[in-house]
């Protein structure tokens, strides 16, 4: 009789089949568990490379607008070059240098 208390008892296949089925399950909850894990990595990495995307058009435009031709820039006029100017104005306009000397309230010597 000692001997039969020492000895398992024995389990049907049936309860081995359980076991297994419960390990099964465990399984397929860690897939399930890691494919959201996977899920959520990839939307990172997609968020992650549209902010990249977006710098890299971002540059495109800045090296665009680097390379495009400027528009010239106007030469400053000293004053001389603007008096002179006025005066050539006058006379286009059929004033004559008598007129112009009249205007400016000067005196020109012949």
């Amino acid at each position: 009789m000692a001997e039969s208390e020492n000895k398992r008892p024995r389990r049907t296949p049936q309860e081995r089949a359980t076991e297994v089925d419960c390990k099964i399950e465990k399984v397929k909850a860690a897939i399930a568990e890691l494919e959201e894990k996977k899920q959520a990595a990839i939307a990172d990495y997609d968020a992650k490379i549209a902010a990249a995307q977006d710098r890299i058009k971002g540059l495109e435009a800045k090296k665009q607008e680097i390379l495009a031709p400027k528009p010239p820039r106007k030469q400053r006029k000293t004053k001389k070059q603007k008096i002179q100017e006025i005066v050539k104005l006058a006379l286009k306009n059929g004033m004559s240098v008598d007129e112009i000397a009249d205007q400016l309230h000067v005196e020109v010597e012949d």
